[in-house]
Order: C-alpha cells, then structure tokens, then sequence
C-alpha cells in the first residue's frame, strides 16, 4: 500500500519531464538565452542545470535564495550547477519537493552535444526524462566553416534540432541568408530560427518534441568509433555498483579527448597588481592571438578605482564597470585553439603597473 502511493507520488511531472539541451560554439549566447528563458518562463517551472550559474546575471529581484549549488528566483525557477556528474545534478532537481516542469542543460561551448544525449537515453534517466530537442545557437556574425576544423563543433550544429541564428542585427542579411543555406545542407530538417540577444517565443523553442533518438547511436557509432557503445554496456554492468558516477568518469574522458583533439586550450591569468590602460589596450588590440575565440574575467586598472567585467567573443568585447566587493585583483581566461599559454601570460605581466 505505501509503495503505491509513494510511485503515485512521482507521477508529476518527475516521469518524462522534457528536456533541453542548449548547445553551440564559444560565445554564441547561450547564457543570454538562458536569461531569456528563466525571465520569460511566465507558468513554467524551468529548471536550468548550468557548469558556473555565476556567469548568468540574474535580476536581483528575481533572487530568493542561494546556496552552494543552486539558486531559487521569485518566479519558481532554479538554477543548479553540474558539479561532478550530469547525473547527480539533474536528480537534484527531479528530488525537490516543489513541481518543475521543464529541464534545460547548458553545454560548455567546445562540447559535443552527443554524449549529454545519451546520457539521457542510456541511464536510468531515460525512465524520468524525455529528450526534447538539442538546440544550437550560432553567432550569425562571427561564424565560418572553419568552425568544422572541430568536431565537436561540427557535431553541435548536425545534431541540433533548433538551430538559432543569433546576433543576427550584427550581420548582413545577405550573410544571415547565406549561413541559412549553408546550415540547411549540413543538418536537413532542422528547424532553423533567428533571434537578436537570444530573444526568442518559446514556444519555438520548449516542449516541440523535435528529437529523434534513432539519430544519436548510429552516428555515435561512426563519429567517436566503439566509445558509445562501450559506454552502454559499461553502464548496464555496473548500473547498481557505482550508479552515474563510472557514467560520469567516461563523459569527462570524451570531453577532454575532444579538447586535447581539437587543440583547444584554456589560460587563466591572476595578479594583485593592477593594469594600466594603456598597456592593456595595447595587449587587446596588437598582442592578442586571432585564435582567441573567448575570454572573460575581472580587470583591475591603476587608473580606476571600479571593478571592470570584462567579456570578450571572436571580435568584439564589452567592459562593465561596478563596485569591488572584495580585494582588489586582476582575473582572466582565455579559451582558443591551439593558445601558447606562456607568450599570453608573458605579455600580460609586462602591463602590469610595476611600482
């Protein structure tokens, strides 16, 4: 009798809660979309599994509460970080005694989309959540098929479902049209969208039903050769030993592989010394590699006393200015391909201020 009853419990929306997953190249505007969805939600109780919710600026009248891993906002939507495993996270959300409807997970921007797929299809999650779509943004502006020099990249926009054409004000239309045609010959049958600043119905977007799971195993077969597979049986062997996590350790693997592959690299940059304006100018627009698809970070100048959030993606970068809230420093990182970590923090010290 009690057993029934605590199934019946779980019947909400906990059995099939769809799913979506938002994915696409460095600096396309996933965190600016995902500030569309959480603040345009209206009835739907989105929750949205993030690598660093830090990055996503939330109203601050939105704000209920925070803890370590997740943030609660006025309109019943939350905001979880994916610590360790995907896994972990999104039971996270599905344990919580308050009604969620909707899922959202964020990728990281040089991430294959098929692995967290199939993390949905091939674990005990296919039991409590259903695959809605994969979404890729795309920069209208910055983007080229050089961007297939990675496959992971190249995986992003064959695998999605939703392809949204951003930033298409910074483009010309005869550009925005080309990259159409192009998309449509990579991906036949996507349901391609443009938007400016992620902003775009959602309806278009949630709850379309738009992915076809025969999709992900065939092609996941010949894209990354026996790893799939070996991924499944792996899971199904060890399923009541070790549960997500031995899922977890292989998706690490194949996302570091497909970094070490691609020559993606990350160099971060601290200092308790400040910039000066010059130099730093200097730096950005004489110094820096053209392989920097990415950077962002904290800046401070001997020349302000404000703290500077600093964004940069493929050309161009934004600089805002607010108050410190604790010690002063400088913090950067850089994602590109095939960086010298070393010339880049090199070139950095020499615009620190030396008194």
């Amino acid at each position: 009798m009690s057993g029934a009853s605590a199934v019946g419990n779980l019947d909400m929306p906990k059995r099939g809660m769809p799913v979506t997953i938002i994915t696409g190249f460095l600096g396309s505007g996933k965190t600016t979309l995902l500030n569309h969805i959480l603040q345009n939600s209206q009835n739907l109780k989105v929750a949205v599994l993030v690598n660093e919710f830090g990055d996503i600026n939330i109203d601050s009248q939105l704000l209920v509460a925070v803890d370590e891993d997740m943030v609660e906002l006025s309109n019943g939507c939350i905001c979880c970080t994916i610590n360790d495993s995907l896994v972990d996270a999104v039971y996270s959300v599905l344990e919580r005694s308050e009604r969620i409807d909707y899922l959202v997970v964020e990728t990281t921007g040089v991430a294959d989309p098929v692995p967290i797929a199939l993390t949905f299809l091939g674990t005990e999650l296919r039991d409590l959540t259903r695959l809605d779509s994969i979404l890729t943004l795309v920069d209208a502006e910055t983007f080229t098929p050089d961007h297939f020099d990675s496959s992971a990249a190249l995986n992003q926009i064959a695998y999605g479902d939703i392809i949204l054409l951003n930033k298409t004000d910074l483009a010309a239309e005869e550009k925005v049209n080309e990259l159409e045609r192009y998309i449509a010959a990579v991906k036949a049958g996507a349901r391609i969208l443009r938007s400016q600043h992620g902003k775009v119905p959602l309806p278009m977007i949630l709850d379309v039903g738009l992915s076809n799971y025969d999709t992900y195993s065939p092609a996941g077969e010949s894209e990354h050769g026996e790893h799939h597979e070996h991924e499944h049986e792996h899971e199904h062997e060890h399923e009541h030993e070790h549960g997500e996590h031995c899922e977890h350790d292989h998706h690490h693997h194949h996302h570091s592989d497909h970094l070490a592959n691609d020559g993606f690299v990350s160099v971060s940059f601290q200092s308790d010394r400040p910039f000066l304006v010059d130099k730093f100018e200097k730096f950005l627009y004489e110094q820096m590699p053209q392989d920097v698809f990415r950077a962002k970070g904290l800046l401070w100048f001997k020349e302000s006393s404000d703290r500077q959030i600093f964004q940069l993606s493929g050309k161009r970068f934004d600089i805002q200015q607010d108050d410190w809230p604790q010690k002063k420093s400088n913090q950067l990182v850089f994602i590109g391909r095939n960086l010298n970590a070393g010339r880049i923090r090199e070139q950095l010290e020499a615009c620190l201020d030396r008194q």
